[in-house]
């Protein structure tokens, strides 16, 4: 008989209810747990999802098993809730002869009901001005270096809302490595490592002049956009400068409201974007809106000065320039702008794929300005709440 494997999973999950009822019926097993709610799971994914050692790997926790590899006939023999290792877990045996022996709290929190899935949906705060002035999430430079749960607070925070500020960094050139680092590695790009937004005589960019630049998200001409932006204020002495943000997914939220057929054609046709470089030549077509298998917003990806020529069908020009012009149109509404000037020691991180940043011009003769930044993906935040959220659980 195979051996037991405890889960497919580093993770944890703790048992806050059990099946007090279970019927084997065509499509797989229909659960009933003890808080009433109902799990219908179907053969293939329950055996596709056995924890067992010959199914999955008891050191890496990757799948062995193959769904092919099951009878097409497939189908249950038998269920029961039995004791292993002091625990209850549900009990399939298969009409192979295979038994997959099921970890009541992975089960639900896996199940895909309705209810379920509706649960495990990320919250995310869409912001206008009166909204993000008055929650605007901050954070204190040393304890989210020093302390786990301070960290995690400001990552959940900082998914939830797209924007965090964190106080009171050090101003040393080359300190935003570790604050990055505390969530991932640092995307490089032809940028470096670490870039360094100051006026420049050869600047190969408009941030690396002192003239405004107008709302956009960063690196638009890349396959993936960098996921969080990193822009540590050094110094700031210089007149003018001042920061100015936008929620994108609320504009585009606010669009749809006001305009399906726009909105739509915002994500449907593509805008090409071309890396204006003497040395590099990164080119990428894609929707201003970008959306999930289910519809829902993921990308805005815009940055004017980028922007190639239009290369569509004819039949989509006119209705191109409608829905771009209005959502630029709304990015300029001072209701949705977030209007701040950076200080020494301030880290604004927001969320690149989500929030757009334009910067107002500034002069030089009245002072310096120096910020450096730096780029951080999303999959890197995300897995950093998870490993923090794992070991929370296991405390």
């Amino acid at each position: 008989m195979n051996s037991y494997s405890e889960l497919a999973s580093f993770a944890s999950y703790p048992i806050t209810s059990l099946p007090v009822e279970w019927h084997i019926e065509a499509e797989g097993v229909r659960l009933i747990w003890d808080d009433q709610h109902v799990s219908l799971l179907h053969t293939f994914w329950l055996r596709d999802n056995c924890p067992c050692s010959e199914c999955v790997s008891p050191v890496t926790r990757e799948q062995l098993f193959e769904i092919c590899d099951a009878p097409a006939d497939l189908h249950i023999r038998d269920v029961s809730l039995t004791a292993v290792a002091e625990q209850q877990r549900l009990t399939i045996c298969w009409s192979d002869g295979h038994v997959s022996r099921m970890h009541p709290g992975w089960l639900r929190a896996h199940c895909y009901a309705d209810a379920a899935r509706q649960q495990r949906v990320s919250v995310q705060h869409t912001w206008d001005r009166q909204v993000i002035n008055r929650h605007l999430p901050q954070h204190d430079y040393q304890q989210v270096m020093t302390n786990n749960n301070a960290l995690l607070t400001w990552l959940q925070t900082q998914h939830q809302w797209g924007i965090a500020m964190i106080r009171n960094s050090p101003t040393e050139v080359g300190s935003l490595n570790h604050l990055a680092q505390r969530i991932g590695m640092i995307r490089e790009t032809n940028f470096g490592r670490l870039f360094d937004v100051i006026s420049r005589s050869d600047a190969n960019s408009a941030a690396y002049t002192t003239v405004r630049l107008p709302l956009h998200t960063d690196l638009p001409t890349r396959e993936l956009q960098p996921g969080l932006q990193f822009l540590h204020c050094l110094r700031n002495d210089a007149e003018g400068g001042e920061s100015i943000l936008v929620d994108g997914f609320r504009v585009a939220a606010d669009l749809r409201q006001e305009s399906p057929e726009l909105y739509q054609a915002l994500t449907r046709i593509p805008a090409d974007f071309y890396n204006k470089d003497r040395h590099s030549d990164y080119r990428f077509r894609a929707p201003i809106l970008q959306t999930d298998a289910d519809g829902e917003l993921t990308e805005v990806r815009v940055a004017n000065f980028l922007r190639g020529p239009l290369d569509v069908s004819a039949n989509d020009v006119e209705l191109f320039y409608r829905a771009y012009r209005r959502f630029i149109e709304k990015t300029r509404d001072s209701r949705y702008q977030l209007y701040f000037r950076l200080d020494a020691g301030d880290t604004l991180v927001f969320d690149n794929r989500r929030v757009l940043h334009a910067r107002n011009a500034f002069d030089l003769k009245s002072g310096g300005r120096h910020l450096q930044g730096c780029y951080v993906d999303r999959d890197e935040l995300l897995s950093r709440i998870r490993i923090l959220q794992r070991q929370q659980t296991v405390e």
